[in-house]
């Protein structure tokens, strides 16, 4: 099952056609940390993260994990070891902050770009998140909550996401 990036702000997996925004500069082929640019590929889809305290009853295919306060998504260039990974946070660490105020983090799915043969500066934190504006982002694809919602009841763990 495959997620197709139709244009810079449709995607769409089986029937479904999902209004979504993509990075402020939109997409590339050399993604670099910082760039604003939504890297372009072929790529799997990781767990499906969501706030408990805000998201009830979700329904889906994917392996499920409770964000929590002490969870970062490093992108700090200093660390070989956890640049692009799931850490807990650490004063040491650079990252972004899956528990946050805003809703863009209430439901969100790692696209795999940069995780298996991890290359320091080459981009890291690419997700698919909620949106509630379609204002660009820094390089990740977001969808409306509603529609998040319908997209993990259809992709499985296998799923792939197509961004060109």
């Amino acid at each position: 099952m495959i997620l197709k990036l139709l244009n810079k702000n449709q995607l769409k997996i089986d029937d479904f056609v999902f209004k979504c925004s993509i990075g402020l500069n939109g997409l590339s082929s050399n993604k670099k940390e910082g760039d604003l640019k939504t890297p372009k590929g072929l790529f799997g889809i990781g767990n499906l993260y969501y706030r408990k305290d805000r998201i009830k009853n979700i329904s889906s295919n994917l392996n499920s994990k409770v964000i929590t306060k002490k969870l970062l998504w490093c992108h700090d260039l200093s660390s070989k070891k956890f640049y692009n990974k799931l850490v807990y946070k650490n004063k040491n660490l650079k990252g972004e902050s899956l528990y946050r105020k805003d809703h863009k983090y209430d439901l969100l799915i790692p696209i795999k770009y940069n995780t298996y043969k991890r290359i320091v500066g080459k981009g890291s934190c690419i997700f698919l998140h909620i949106t509630n504006n379609y204002k660009p982002t820094a390089g990740c694809i977001a969808i409306k909550k509603k529609d998040f919602l319908i997209l993990v009841k259809i992709i499985k763990k296998n799923s792939k996401i197509d961004i060109n």
